[in-house]
């Protein structure tokens, strides 16, 4: 799997209110643990350290105070080749920080009466719908257990698609028909069980919201969710159009090697094909936090 340049998103609720900017600043550019557990004494590093250490050209960073962005800044380069740097509006593959955006989206849906979070999913699918089998034949699949990973599909994760390569419609994908480069999505153990992360089961969800709809995904998700979020840099387009792919960071492997044609398509959208900026998973997780408060205006808050 191929490593992208690092986006990072630091959550500071625990911050004193007497803390200021520039002290949060220098907590973040200068206290990183080295390991899972910090003791009184051990060495922190700097952000550029750790760079170093793990080979990331490039950082975008975002701090939450409050409930409120109180900073955001980048760090490094976002190509190797052009030495262009990061700013806060380079655009970051988030891989399956792709997912809890997109369930945000189904729950939408499900807010608005065009899903339902417990009946079987394939009263929702018209293009396609989850073959039956012994699995399903007294416990069909519903919303919640794909959003949960507890719907019993296969296929973890998408290895995406080079520019060289075609690139598979999403029923060729969840079919595991050429030129899908991923096994079929199919339910191999009881709907409802135990959880298993399922990447399969929340293109399942991307191809319920795309029949619901009528619309492509990219365009229901900034319906739904990056508009009313002002998530104004952000989109699930796969690929990037011309003017968004110059603001995109280039991808690299564990090895510190370019990703073949700089990145990766992935018609995979829900599961893997976000494009954000810290800034932008800061207005997110600032959102789902006052949800959880009962304060969001966005997210419904009747629960």
């Amino acid at each position: 799997m191929k490593r992208y340049l690092l986006l990072l998103l630091f959550f500071s609720a625990c911050t004193p209110k007497e803390t200021t900017t520039g002290d949060i600043t220098t907590q973040v550019e200068n206290g990183l643990i080295e390991g899972e557990v910090y003791f009184e004494g051990d060495k922190t590093s700097t952000i550029q350290e750790r760079m170093d250490f793990w080979g990331v050209p490039g950082v975008s960073i975002a701090v939450i105070k409050d409930n409120k962005i109180v900073w955001s800044k980048a760090y490094g380069i976002m190509d190797k080749e052009t030495n262009e740097p990061v700013t806060t509006t380079t655009l970051f593959q988030a891989g399956s920080i792709s997912k809890p955006v997109a369930a945000y989206g189904a729950l939408k849906a499900v807010e608005n009466g065009k899903l339902n979070l417990t009946d079987d999913v394939n009263k929702f699918l018209t293009t396609w719908k989850i073959p039956e089998n012994e699995f399903t034949k007294d416990k069909k699949v519903t919303l919640a257990e794909l959003l949960s990973h507890t719907g019993g599909l296969t296929v973890h994760g998408f290895w995406g698609y080079s520019p060289d390569l075609p690139v598979p419609t999403v029923v060729q994908v969840l079919d595991g028909t050429p030129p899908a480069n991923s096994p079929p999505i199919r339910v191999d153990k009881e709907p409802g069980g135990t959880f298993r992360y399922s990447g399969g089961g929340y293109t399942v969800m991307q191809q319920m919201m795309i029949d619901v709809y009528n619309k492509p995904y990219p365009e229901i998700e900034k319906e739904l969710v990056l508009a009313p979020l002002q998530m104004n840099n952000s989109t699930y387009e796969q690929p990037l159009d011309s003017v968004k792919i110059k603001l995109a960071a280039t991808g690299y492997l564990p090895d510190h090697q370019q990703t073949k044609g700089k990145r990766h398509t992935y018609p995979e959208m829900a599961a893997a094909g976000l494009w954000t900026t810290a800034e932008d998973l800061a207005k997110f997780a600032i959102d789902v936090q006052l949800a959880f408060k009962a304060e969001s205006k966005n997210l419904s808050t009747n629960r």
